[in-house]
């Protein structure tokens, strides 16, 4: 499926900003399930300084100075891509048993596709060691369950368990409170899963991008309205990683749109940075997902 894309931010201040360093991660990737075929990146301001680089997670980052005064900035990502699921090699009940996996990392000599990826083991900035979310793993990841059996299982057991509820969460809330008040948004189930994926001694990553939405049948699409989004990744040897959706329950089809992956949320937001002056801001964020029929964006 071929998409448009198109993801404004801005920002509003009540000051002059006098000096602006800004790193942006909004490029999407280009990998074995999704082909990049094009993208441009505004910064209204003209930036002073404008690089990119790829960060050690694959990550293109696009970094940008702004030093001339300015109440508003305006970052405008476009692009199009092509995205196609990954398809297994084999039913998810005939994947190998999850214990397995875990003895491969185990091992003391894994080679060099389980050293790339044993990073996603550890525990991270957003998502420490919690031991109570063994309570959401330990009835499923049973004795010799196959993994990716396993993985779906657990992740429609948090589409079912948990409310999502924008209001119940910020960016900030740890993973224990989500824990405890079985509420939050796509960012905290997708935490709440690598953490307890990884406390089992399995290779988990947090994965952010664009859900297509469409509109109620009978009304129009609205502008802006589409929405960015935020899942996982469970690495299964001699496969590669294999997406879930836990906010929807489901594994991703073609229109979960991938941006960035990294450890946690904290390694991959759309827009980061450091300012002097401004004060107080206001931030509208709107996002444009359209499949390439529909029209441009």
């Amino acid at each position: 499926m071929e998409y448009r894309i198109k993801h404004t931010t801005r920002y509003n201040y009540t000051e002059p900003v006098t000096l602006c360093h800004n790193r942006a991660i909004l490029m999407p990737r280009d990998d074995q399930s999704q082909q990049r075929h094009d993208f441009t990146l505004k910064v209204e301001p003209e930036p002073s300084l404008m690089e990119s680089y790829q960060d050690v997670f694959g990550n293109m980052v696009h970094y940008f100075e702004i030093h001339e005064p300015h109440t508003e900035l305006v970052i405008t990502a476009s692009g199009h891509l092509t995205r196609t699921p990954l398809q297994l090699p084999m039913r998810m009940e005939d994947s190998v048993p999850w214990e397995s996996v875990r003895t491969q990392f185990e091992g003391a000599d894994y080679g060099e596709e389980m050293a790339e990826v044993a990073m996603y083991r550890l525990p991270s900035p957003m998502i420490p060691v919690v031991p109570a979310l063994a309570q959401l793993t330990d009835p499923i990841f049973t004795p010799g369950r196959p993994l990716l059996e396993a993985v779906l299982t657990f992740t429609k057991a948090i589409y079912t368990d948990f409310k999502y509820d924008p209001e119940a969460t910020n960016i900030a809330t740890p993973i224990l409170e989500v824990l405890e008040q079985r509420a939050g948004v796509c960012q905290d189930f997708a935490h709440i899963a690598v953490g307890a994926l990884r406390q089992l001694g399995l290779a988990a990553r947090y994965v952010s991008g664009y859900l297509e939405t469409q509109p109620p049948p009978g009304q129009e699409r609205m502008e802006g309205a589409d929405a960015s989004h935020a899942w996982f990744s469970i690495y299964l040897p001699g496969v590669g990683w294999v997406d879930f959706d836990p906010t929807n329950g489901c594994m991703p089809e073609s229109h979960h749109l991938v941006v960035a992956v990294g450890r946690d949320y904290a390694d991959v937001p759309p827009v980061k940075g450091v300012v002097m002056g401004g004060w107080e801001h206001s931030l509208d964020v709107a996002v444009d997902v359209l499949r390439q029929q529909d029209k441009d964006v």
